[in-house]
């Protein structure tokens, strides 16, 4: 291994710890094709299963791997108008199974999450039966503090030029801490542990995925 891979083998072996003490499941992936197999092996054939924006889980083929196995899925991405999409949010928090990721986690396990419309970070706190979480190593950080600036003056301004939205940040790169209408910086989740226990499954990556 590299050094990179070595250091983030014993970080993730750390993080486990913590976020099992948070009440978590959680599991370290080395790369893709681990974490694919680990899918599968968590979900059962048969499920009903959601997801929001992540870019994580599609980059990864996560999205792609369910929608061709035996489970049943709602996305999104698959309806056009916005009264569909509101119905797939909804659907969301009866379904057994719902996918995302994090903006940011700090290396005690405390998971940092922004939200534009609120739907996402609504499933992750009620609903669905489980939510499996996948991060990529970049997106831990050393405290709470340090996840929190992530989220704010990383993730946001990236995800706000992928959604090509009117605010401060997409024209400068860096968080105003901004009012604007089209802000994505509407609702901000700190997760401290896992309720009821296991209800969340964290899947830690040795790759750079999402923002």
């Amino acid at each position: 291994m590299s050094p990179r891979e070595t250091r983030n083998e014993r970080l993730a072996e750390k993080m486990i710890m913590h976020l099992n003490s948070r009440h978590y499941d959680a599991y370290y992936c080395h790369n893709t094709e681990e974490l694919l197999a680990k899918v599968k092996e968590l979900i059962p054939e048969g499920s009903s299963i959601s997801w929001g924006g992540s870019a994580s889980i599609r980059d990864t083929g996560v999205t792609t791997l369910l929608k061709n196995g035996n489970y049943l899925v709602f996305d999104r991405d698959d309806v056009n108008t916005n009264e569909d999409k509101v119905r797939i949010y909804r659907k969301a928090f009866e379904c057994d199974w719902y996918l995302g990721s994090v903006n940011a986690i700090s290396e005690d396990g405390v998971i940092i999450n922004i939200d534009g419309n609120g739907n996402r970070v609504a499933a992750m706190t009620w609903g669905p039966k489980h939510v499996l979480l996948i991060v990529g190593m970049n997106k831990v950080c050393q405290d709470v503090d340090a996840a929190i600036k992530r989220a704010r003056s990383e993730a946001a301004p990236v995800n706000m030029a992928r959604f090509d939205l009117n605010t401060p940040c997409q024209h400068d790169g860096t968080c105003h801490d901004c009012k604007s209408p089209d802000s994505i910086c509407n609702y901000v989740m700190i997760q401290r542990m896992s309720h009821p226990a296991g209800r969340h499954v964290v899947i830690l990556v040795d790759e750079i995925l999402g923002y």
